[in-house]
């Protein structure tokens, strides 16, 4: 009897010790999961072991308005009525762009970061020596007003010369240069090289590195600028005329027109490839469809580029303006399509549509085109640690895919910036984003935390950030983006 009753307390006292065992193993299979899959204050964040924290980002597909890409205001500001069409603008004044819209919005355009504008000589410097800087500068604080920067080209002239400043033209008829009977204009003529040089002198000295001006467009010859009879003149002529951009803006782009005759190209050889991006400013000519004989589109434009231009986007911006404008495609049947296809290709930024709205039914293609456009910065994966002290380094890693078509042309930084209640610092990275060439792009670095940063719990957040305000300027196609910019990863305790 005394042997059945020890069996059966060995039994109970297994069957007690097996229920607290599965127990037991069940908290700590409830541990576990709890520490690997944590109630996430961010959508795709993971911790996956103690230490480090694991983000993934959401994309997102919104349209962007970012620092130098996207469709150009031309003549005109976000915000700013249609009022008819001028190349080159001659206005007196610019009072009736200084009165703030009520929305920057524009309807059937969409919102811009750059306002193109091409001013005449005879405008700018209506007297010797007496420059209207006052227009730039107007013109460059409702641009920044606006949030856009300026792109500006001074035309020489317009009309072989006839619209010329007064003054220039004077003194070139003293000399044989300027006929008005012909027509004609001798741009190898000393006078016009000695004067349009030291304007172009004057405007650099005055404006290279404004953080408001975007561009400035190489413009030595022809009708608006445009280099036709760049391969007429002298040498020593197109060098000098070339020199006064060269040496004048240093650190603001250029843009030259993209040509066809190797003569005309030397513009850009001239450059030594440094600092001088392209445009084309025929973009959609497909006149005449298959039985052309000649258009832009197919007997140009591809003949231009493979002339050494192809890989100038690594670098420097490729600008394009439109032939025409999208209203005059669509009028012509012409393939939108195929047109846009072909801007990507050749790794367009910018496109001029000449504050044209677009057309009915071509706002998909446009939001399309738009995303592919310039840069588009995707942020796939962020980790850091959950815990760091201060005075250590933080280590992150990060992977980023560009899934536009260009770099991001501007030295912005890459920064990260921990935030509470009490206290916020930014700290930038030696990240390199230029070199953020369409596709993936990893970055892993650290990052010292200051020893005076009071200990606490701060969020973690990430922003591309002009490099001397530390605020950030690109929009990323990522959720999480916070209301000064900046994007939320996730928290983290300084100790």
């Amino acid at each position: 009897m005394q042997l059945i009753m020890n069996k059966i307390i060995h039994f109970v006292c297994f069957c007690f010790i097996l229920v607290i065992g599965i127990d037991a193993l069940a908290q700590n299979k409830k541990v576990w999961e709890t520490h690997d899959f944590l109630p996430n204050p961010n959508p795709g964040q993971d911790i996956i072991e103690p230490t480090t924290i694991v983000i993934r980002p959401i994309e997102i597909n919104d349209l962007l308005t970012n620092p130098g890409i996207g469709f150009t205001t031309f003549q005109r500001f976000n915000g700013d009525k249609w009022e008819g069409y001028q190349d080159c603008l001659d206005h007196p004044t610019l009072t009736d762009y200084e009165r703030l819209p009520e929305s920057l919005k524009t309807e059937d355009y969409p919102l811009s970061s750059l306002a193109y504008f091409r001013i005449r000589w005879r405008f700018i410097e209506p007297e010797m020596g007496k420059i209207r800087f006052d227009f730039i500068d107007r013109a460059l604080k409702i641009a920044h007003d606006r949030g856009q920067t300026l792109m500006l080209r001074i035309a020489p002239y317009t009309h072989y010369g006839s619209d010329l400043p007064e003054w220039i033209i004077n003194l070139l008829k003293k000399d044989g240069g300027y006929d008005e009977k012909e027509g004609r204009l001798d741009t190898d003529n000393r006078n016009y090289v000695k004067y349009f040089t030291k304007i172009i002198r004057a405007l650099g000295n005055r404006y290279d590195g404004h953080p408001y001006l975007e561009s400035v467009d190489v413009s030595i010859v022809g009708s608006a600028g445009e280099g036709m009879g760049t391969n007429l003149l002298k040498p020593e002529t197109r060098k000098e005329l070339v020199r006064a951009y060269k040496e004048s803006f240093k650190k603001t782009q250029l843009i030259i027109l993209c040509r066809t005759d190797k003569r005309e190209q030397n513009v850009f050889w001239d450059f030594d490839g440094k600092n001088v991006g392209w445009r084309i400013d025929c973009l959609g000519d497909l006149r005449d469809g298959p039985n052309s004989n000649w258009n832009h589109m197919w007997d140009y434009y591809p003949q231009a580029i493979n002339q050494g231009m192809q890989n100038v986007w690594r670098k420097e911006p490729i600008v394009f303006e439109a032939c025409w404008n999208m209203k005059h495609w669509k009028e012509k049947d012409w393939d939108i399509n195929y047109i846009i296809d072909q801007s990507l290709k050749w790794h367009i930024s910018s496109f001029n549509n000449k504050s044209m709205k677009i057309p009915d039914g071509c706002w998909p293609q446009v939001e399309q085109w738009l995303n592919k456009m310039g840069y588009r910065f995707v942020l796939r994966k962020f980790t850091y640690p959950s815990i760091i002290k201060s005075g250590e380094k933080l280590s992150f890693t990060s992977w980023w895919e560009n899934k536009g078509v260009a770099p991001c042309y501007k030295k912005y930084s890459f920064a990260i910036r921990l935030s509470n209640q009490r206290k916020s610092k930014v700290m930038i990275t030696d990240a390199k984003i230029t070199n953020w060439l369409p596709g993936d792009a990893l970055y892993d670095d650290a990052v010292f935390i200051p020893g005076d940063l009071p200990a606490g719990n701060y969020e973690l957040q990430i922003g591309i950030v002009d490099k001397q305000t530390h605020k950030p300027k690109i929009n990323l196609a990522i959720k999480g983006k916070n209301s000064d910019g900046w994007y939320f990863m996730g928290d983290i305790e300084i100790q």
